[in-house]
């Protein structure tokens, strides 16, 4: 069944209005479906529906919904990647794999190694991003669709400049490290008291996280954590942390 995401004020006394050109475009020239047949429906903040086609025009595809839920795959959790920008395509396999291991939200992160230069298009980068993030959500069946979020340099992360992203916002912020060789990611997680809510992961770059990073980022309350007895690539590491917080906290 197709997964379609609509803005909660296109759902009104139990009729969806899919209105989006692309939506439209895919539900009647790709998937070839018409009146009476069976779409899927999620209002992106908590609801997922069942619904019946009863309207297919050129504009406008109407759908009755059949049952409504709560959302039944998202993760009680909700994870933030800040992801040192790696070089070539390799982001794209980053969003595409995160967002299907439940992901809340990627943000780009510009740290000391960081290879890639910002040519003043780097919008764009995000942009993309957001598309593949969009695709993938639609592929596994999610009920959000998670964000890509604005870069930001590590540095602004501790600087507790009001109104911007900080690590203290969040209930647990695990800092991937390939120097860290007491404290394992399973025994952090074994050994909290409760389970967080909000957690933060950080990845660096192909070069990794200078030590004056590093130390920057445990003082603010950072976990440094290894992932295992061999060095990840940038673009395992974070579906790999992912999995593995996924597999702890939430199955």
């Amino acid at each position: 069944m197709a997964r379609l995401f609509v803005d909660p004020e296109m759902i009104e006394d139990g009729i969806v209005n899919i209105t989006d050109a692309g939506d439209v475009h895919h539900i009647t020239r790709v998937l070839r479906l018409r009146e009476g047949d069976t779409v899927d429906v999620s209002d992106k903040t908590e609801y997922e529906y069942e619904c019946k086609i009863i309207l297919s025009a050129a504009d406008i595809v109407r759908a009755e919904i059949v049952e409504k839920k709560k959302f039944s795959r998202e993760p009680s959790i909700k994870v933030t990647l800040f992801q040192g920008i790696p070089k070539s395509g390799k982001m794209e396999s980053i969003v595409q794999k995160c967002v299907e291991l439940g992901i809340y939200e990627i943000v780009p992160l510009w740290t000391e190694r960081t290879v890639v230069t910002d040519k003043g298009n780097f919008g764009k980068k995000i942009d993309r991003w957001q598309k593949i993030a969009d695709e993938a959500v639609k592929q596994c069946r999610r009920g959000i669709i998670p964000h890509i979020e604005e870069d930001v340099k590590l540095t602004e992360l501790c600087s507790h400049k009001p109104g911007s992203l900080c690590l203290t916002d969040y209930d647990l912020v695990l800092l991937a490290y390939e120097g860290e060789e007491n404290l394992s990611i399973k025994d952090c997680l074994s050994g909290l008291s409760e389970n967080p809510v909000d957690i933060a992961i950080i990845i660096g770059p192909e070069g990794g996280f200078s030590d004056a990073e590093v130390r920057m980022l445990t003082n603010e309350g950072a976990h440094s954590v290894t992932l295992g007895k061999t060095i990840l690539r940038t673009e395992t590491a974070g579906p790999a942390m992912l999995a593995m917080i996924m597999y702890a906290l939430e199955l």
